[in-house]
This record gives C-alpha cells, sequence and structure tokens, in this order.
C-alpha cells in the first residue's frame, strides 16, 4: 500500500475550454486521478448517471448549463462529491455564494496546477478521515475487545506467531475456527502488525446481512439503485480503503455474491450498484469461517477459485476446550473488560472456580466464558468470585465430578435464570451438538438461520481470543 494509492481520486473536470481540457487530459492522471473529461454541463450530467466521484473541478461560467446548474445537480444526486468551483473572473462574491451552496473548494483562472493538486489533496485527506470515522463507528457498534491476543500455551502462542509472519504482508488469510473462538481478534491483531494499522479495519459478518443487501453493504450504491436507495452509499470495500475489510462467516455468501468477491480479490475493483463505471481499491481481505470450505466445494455450496483465492495462507484457532490452561488469564482478562478497567486482581477468581472453569466443556468457546464471567460478576457483588456465582450450565459438570456439592447447581429462588438464559443455554447445548454447524443448529431449533445469527452476535458484545 502506497500513499498515493489511498490518496487517489475519481475527478470529474467539466470546462468548455479544449485547451484546459487538453492539460488536464495529462496532468491530473499525472497526480494519480481517475479522471473523467466532459466539455459542456449536459456531458457532466450524463457522467453522473454512469458513475459516483469523489470530487468534481467545475467551471463555473458556461454556456448552456452553467457551473451552478452542474453544481445544484451533483449535490441532489452526489452529495458525496465534493465540488471545486474554478472561475475566470475573479468573483469572489460568486466563489462564496458557491461555497454557500455546498462547494468544498474555488480556484482562480488559470488555476495553477500547485493550486489544483493541493486541493484535491485537501479532498483526499477529508475522504480518508470520513472513512476512518465510519470504520470506527463501526467497530464501536461491535464493543470491540482489546487487540491482544491473550493465552500462553502452545497453541495460542502458535496463532501469535503465525499472525507476525503474515501481517506485514498483503496475502489473503483465511481464519478457521469454532464459533466463539476469537476470529475477528485475530483478524485485527494482523491488521495492527501491518503497515495498514493507521488505517481502517472495517468488519461485516456475512451471515448477519440481509441477502438482498449484501451488494450493497459491501460494493455501495448509487441513489435510486433500487427501492430504498434513497441516497448514496459507500460499500464497506470502499470505507476500508487502504485499509483491512474483515469478512467473517465467509461460507455464508450465496453464490452469485462469491462471483462478485471473486473479481474484486482479481481486480481490485469496485462497481457500486447501480452503476456502469468500477473504480479501484487497495483493500486487504482477511476472511473467517466456522464451515468447512473443503466440503462446501466438493457438495458445490462453495466455489473452488474463490477457496483458493481466500486461502492463501491459513490460521487455525484452537478451540477453547484445547486451551484450558489459558482459561485464568483469560477470565481475568473479560472481567476487567466487564468492569471497564485496566487489570483486575490476581485473586478475582477463587482456585475453586478456577476449577469449575477448567473441568466446563465450553462449547461456545470464549463467547460463552465471557457471558458466563459477567453473570458471575454480577452474582459476586464485585467480591470474590466464587463457584455458586456462575450459572448453573457450568456448575452442572463440576458436581457431576464431585467438585461441588449438587445443591449447589441450582439458582437462588431469589435469583431465577431469566428466559435469555435459559434460551442461551438450548442454543449452546444444540451447537455443541451439531460441533458449531450453525445451518444444522437452526433446523433443530426450530429457527431461520439469521435469526440464530442475530440470538448469537447478541450474545457475543464482549467476546475476545
Amino acid at each position: 500500500m502506497t500513499a498515493a494509492a489511498t490518496n487517489k481520486l475519481r475527478v470529474l473536470f467539466v470546462d468548455d475550454e479544449q485547451t484546459i481540457r487538453d492539460v488536464m487530459k495529462i496532468e491530473l492522471p499525472r497526480m494519480g486521478h481517475d479522471l473523467v473529461l466532459c466539455e459542456d454541463g449536459h456531458a457532466a450530467l450524463k457522467a453522473l448517471e454512469l458513475q459516483t466521484f469523489d470530487a468534481a473541478i467545475v467551471d463555473l461560467r458556461m454556456p448552456g448549463l452553467s457551473g451552478w446548474d452542474v453544481i445544484q445537480h451533483i449535490k441532489k444526486v452526489s452529495p458525496e462529491t465534493e465540488v471545486i468551483i474554478s472561475t475566470a473572473h475573479g468573483d469572489v462574491d460568486a466563489a462564496i455564494q458557491a461555497v454557500r451552496a455546498g462547494a468544498y473548494d474555488f480556484l482562480r483562472k488559470p488555476c495553477k496546477l500547485i493550486d489544483i493538486s493541493a486541493s484535491l489533496k485537501r479532498v483526499a485527506d477529508k475522504r480518508m478521515l470520513t472513512n476512518k470515522t465510519i470504520a470506527l463507528e463501526s467497530r464501536l457498534k461491535a464493543v470491540e475487545g482489546s487487540p491482544d491476543l491473550v493465552g500462553r500455551t502452545p497453541e495460542m502462542l502458535r496463532v501469535k506467531k503465525l499472525c507476525e509472519k503474515i501481517a506485514p504482508t498483503d496475502s489473503s488469510v483465511l481464519i478457521l475456527g469454532e464459533t466463539g473462538t476469537g476470529k475477528e481478534l485475530v483478524a485485527r491483531r494482523i491488521h495492527d502488525l501491518s503497515n495498514r494499522s493507521k488505517m481502517p479495519f472495517v468488519a461485516v459478518n456475512c451471515g448477519a446481512l440481509p441477502e438482498n443487501l449484501v451488494e450493497s453493504e459491501l460494493f455501495g450504491h448509487r441513489k435510486g439503485a433500487f427501492t430504498g436507495a434513497d441516497t448514496p452509499r459507500k460499500g464497506l470495500l470502499e470505507v476500508a480503503n487502504g485499509g483491512t475489510l474483515f469478512l467473517d462467516e465467509l461460507g455464508e455468501l450465496d453464490k452469485s455474491m462469491q462471483v462478485k468477491l471473486l473479481r474484486f480479490l482479481e481486480s481490485g475493483e469496485v462497481r457500486r450498484v447501480g452503476e456502469n463505471e468500477a473504480f479501484h481499491v487497495d483493500v486487504r481481505v482477511v476472511c473467517a469461517t466456522n464451515c468447512d470450505l473443503q466440503h462446501m466445494v466438493v457438495n458445490g455450496s462453495f466455489r473452488e477459485d474463490l477457496f483458493f483465492r481466500v486461502n492463501t495462507f491459513e490460521i487455525t484457532l484452537p478451540p477453547l476446550r484445547e486451551r484450558k490452561d489459558d482459561i485464568p488469564e483469560l477470565a481475568r482478562t473479560l472481567i476487567a473488560r466487564h468492569l471497564k478497567r485496566h487489570d483486575v486482581p490476581e485473586n478475582v477468581l477463587s482456585p475453586e472456580t478456577i476449577q469449575v472453569l477448567k473441568l466446563h466443556d465450553w462449547s461456545g468457546n470464549v463467547r460463552e466464558l465471557a457471558n458466563a464471567l459477567e453473570h458471575a460478576v454480577i452474582m459476586s457483588d464485585g467480591g470474590v468470585v466464587q463457584p455458586e456465582d456462575l450459572p448453573a450450565g457450568v456448575l452442572r459438570h463440576a458436581a457431576t465430578a464431585g467438585l461441588i456439592k449438587p445443591a449447589t447447581v441450582e439458582l437462588p429462588s431469589a435469583h431465577p435464570k431469566t428466559l435469555r438464559e435459559i434460551e442461551m443455554d438450548v442454543i449452546y447445548r444444540v451447537l455443541d451438538k451439531h460441533q458449531g454447524d450453525k445451518p444444522k443448529a437452526a433446523i433443530e431449533l426450530g429457527i431461520a438461520l439469521k435469526t440464530l445469527y442475530n440470538k448469537l452476535n447478541g450474545d457475543q458484545t464482549k467476546a475476545a481470543g
């Protein structure tokens, strides 16, 4: 990734003077921008029907449709396009009026190349800041956890080493692991260790997106592209320009979207829904799934060419039951996060509680552990967490093993289980039965797959790995 790649703009240049257009035809691409030239306002309106631009440099005084008409049209159909006006008359009042009408900047003709370059650089900087803001809002909505990977077992040390190896490259990465193992955290770790770390990290759960909006979410759309598209929208690939896009639950994409994703991975081109023209973005794509993609390739539900394209480098996350020695450190980290503190005392969990935690099989992995500890912290009233503070589902294994008295399993009548807790216990048991296969679990539970995703996503607000 280079600075030039992230500063590259799609520029519409509108001027009725042929000599000026001839100069811009050479100089603007030399500055690193994609360019569409128009000789008058009518041609500009036609160009705006085909694609969306980052910036438009418009001559204010033109025969026929004036620059004012073009500006008004741009603000109507593509308000995100930054308009830079140019005028040969040195009319400061007109320039001020244009800025008040929504123009971003103005240039006096004859325009100097250095002034044009500087103005476009400001547009690029603003676009980058906007994309970072959108990405940050996306991360806050997901209530992201610490970027650190917690664990010192050989299995987690290997994952950390692989992250360090692959991060400096731009190779595609496929992260495999059961639900709740922390695949997004690994993707963030790769991003934070890469030379893209100062650029956006955008995460999207493919399984949680409505099928009819997946393309729009990823690639964006122009105004009026479909019913409900009242305003133009940037796709997440465009928002992540210069940074990393994390596609979780990749196996949930349908075949038509697999084709579009493959085309992007091979070309780097994005075409918004409703537009004819494509543009390039510089995005590293990291994918994750708990599905057996190779089996899906065999049964025809996943494209083989896409599998090979995303599987340049593979990282497999171990389930929590295979790294139980990490549980004490991981538990303290999760409790600190719940309490919104940087650290908690070493003895926040009693030795007996740690024994109970290690005995449980954790079919929901770190996500289930996070929920159990949140429950326990509430029950402990801020003191040392004892076994009886844990949810009944966690205590059952300890009672069977004789670690605690069976009576301890029953929650006090003053604190009955919520309907939500009972529901999630059932969901995790069914997921465990089907080894994390969500489509099969959804069938047995009698709910739609999207409903299952929504319930799991609502249950993972503080997940970590």
